[in-house]
């Protein structure tokens, strides 16, 4: 089982190539600021669009600089067993405690077939390395079900905990009801997290956070208020950090010749951008991310200032780490400057 506050880290790039001293910052400011974990090569982490090359040197490095200090967990999904095995096995040999393996994205196999032909033959090849099934139908347009991962837990012993980002509570009491008190749940949505962990019939054991990425300190303090059953508290800094959640998916009403369209930018666009605009490493998404609209962009910049003039305290151990002055970068348009569509 494995709880506590993790960051799903994200992959900086310089030009379009992996900025891996950038790297190496962004694992130095997690691990100080009292990270339980960090996830490489995870969705956050653009994995879609990184190399295996790239992958492996990325999962690696977080490995290597993580070694003794927290957690490493490796991102090796896919929709193709062989491929997530041949992950798996790398991220073991480089040291790692953890995979997360994604449900099979595009060829949407039923949940029988995740746990038969996916997670159990992962799980039976790596049986001193814990597998974490990371369940999110929005983006794999398929779902392991509560009464399978019960049945994995119990064929699977190190299949004993699940990120769970279906975005459904009722969906997450049943994985409780099915897996009983020996699963940990994590929640793969920062929004939810206070709800998840305070919910008897959930009891998440923290979270695998995307905002975390700029406030890790307290993103780790809400995990431990809730540990520790200072709710109130925990559910106050929640509400604090919430512009930073938000950013996980940002949606504009766009004008076009032709009317009205919805634009949704989706992680990590926004958390980058945020990051960009700070003076952290993070560079641009690779495509087929791009930038924001300009309306997404003014989402950004008001959930960075919001933070920062109600909560300074959030924002400081980034200025602290990076020496940056965020209300300098938060106001002046030249650090924003690229960073939307002119037009849409």
């Amino acid at each position: 089982m494995i709880t506590g506050a993790f960051t799903a880290l994200i992959t900086p790039f310089t030009g379009n190539d992996v900025d891996y001293d950038g790297l190496d910052r962004l694992i130095d400011f997690q691990i100080q600021n009292r990270m339980s974990g960090i996830l490489a090569a995870g969705t956050t982490g653009e994995s879609p669009v990184l190399s295996w090359e790239e992958h492996n040197l990325v999962v690696e490095q977080v490995s290597k600089d993580t070694r003794g200090k927290c957690i490493c967990i490796a991102g090796a999904g896919s929709n193709n067993t062989k491929e997530a095995i041949e992950a798996a096995g790398h991220a073991v040999d480089a040291g790692v405690e953890a995979v997360l393996l994604v449900d099979p994205y595009y060829n949407g196999p039923s949940s029988l077939e995740i746990r038969r032909e996916y997670l159990e033959p992962v799980a039976r090849e790596f049986p001193d390395t814990e597998v974490i099934p990371y369940v999110i139908p929005g983006r794999t347009g398929t779902q392991i079900l509560p009464e399978d991962l019960a049945l994995l837990n119990r064929s699977c012993k190190n299949v004993a905990t699940i990120k769970e980002a279906t975005g459904n509570l009722d969906n997450m009491k049943k994985t409780r009801a099915c897996c009983g008190e020996g699963v940990s749940i994590l929640s793969g949505d920062d929004s939810l997290t206070a709800s998840m962990m305070t919910d008897p019939d959930i009891k998440a054991a923290g979270i695998i956070s995307v905002a975390s990425n700029i406030a890790p300190a307290a993103v780790a303090d809400i995990v431990r208020f809730f540990e520790g059953g200072k709710n109130e508290e925990g559910r106050k800094l929640a509400q604090a950090i919430a512009p930073l959640s938000n950013l996980v998916t940002i949606t504009t009403k766009e004008k076009t010749p032709f009317g009205i369209v919805t634009f949704r930018a989706r992680n990590p666009l926004g958390i980058k951008t945020l990051m960009a605009i700070l003076g952290m490493p993070s560079g641009p998404c690779r495509r087929p991310l791009g930038r924001l609209t300009e309306n997404a962009l003014d989402i950004v910049l008001e959930a960075g200032r919001s933070v920062f003039k109600n909560n300074p305290e959030i924002l400081q151990p980034a200025a602290d780490f990076f020496n940056i002055d965020i209300e300098e970068r938060l106001n002046t348009p030249a650090f924003s400057e690229g960073l939307c569509y002119e037009s849409y």
